[in-house]
């Protein structure tokens, strides 16, 4: 009986292919899109995911402005925010965050799925949001995944 076969497999960065991953958000729901994006990130789709590593693919999501919000969402949602001083606390609706920047409704939603710590933020970098159909990554020749 050879032990070597029991080891628990811990990939090594040189071990881990990151691909680019195209997603069209336009008529899907915020938080499908969300967890999908979200999931590619992690790397959660690949059978060498390790929960501590950027095991994840670099994607690209456009037409963040046409993503949909079920029911009244769109005017009962509120976004927070607080200035820092006695009574700053700032209250935004989800229309009116669409109006100013529409892909921060997706970047808000994909960071809440991810773990909370250091790892997030590096994660975060892998993920590039456009509000229209043009994107800068067409050099990088992104796969495109539907929903």
């Amino acid at each position: 009986m050879d032990t070597n076969s029991y080891k628990t497999y811990s990939p090594k960065a040189s071990d881990i292919d990151k691909k680019w991953v195209l997603v069209d958000a336009e008529g899907h729901s915020l938080g499908r899109v969300a967890t999908k994006v979200a999931t590619y990130l992690r790397g959660k789709h690949k059978p060498e995911f390790s929960p501590h590593m950027d095991t994840g693919d670099n994607v690209v999501v456009i037409n963040a402005a046409k993503v949909e919000l079920t029911g009244n969402k769109l005017q009962q949602k509120e976004y927070f925010r607080y200035t820092g001083y006695p009574g700053g606390e700032r209250f935004t609706s989800a229309e009116d965050m669409m109006d100013h920047d529409p892909t921060f409704l997706i970047k808000n939603a994909v960071k809440g799925m991810l773990p909370k710590n250091k790892l997030s933020s590096k994660l975060m970098t892998n993920l590039r949001i456009y509000a229209g159909p043009v994107h800068e990554q067409e050099a990088q020749q992104p796969e495109k995944i539907e929903l």
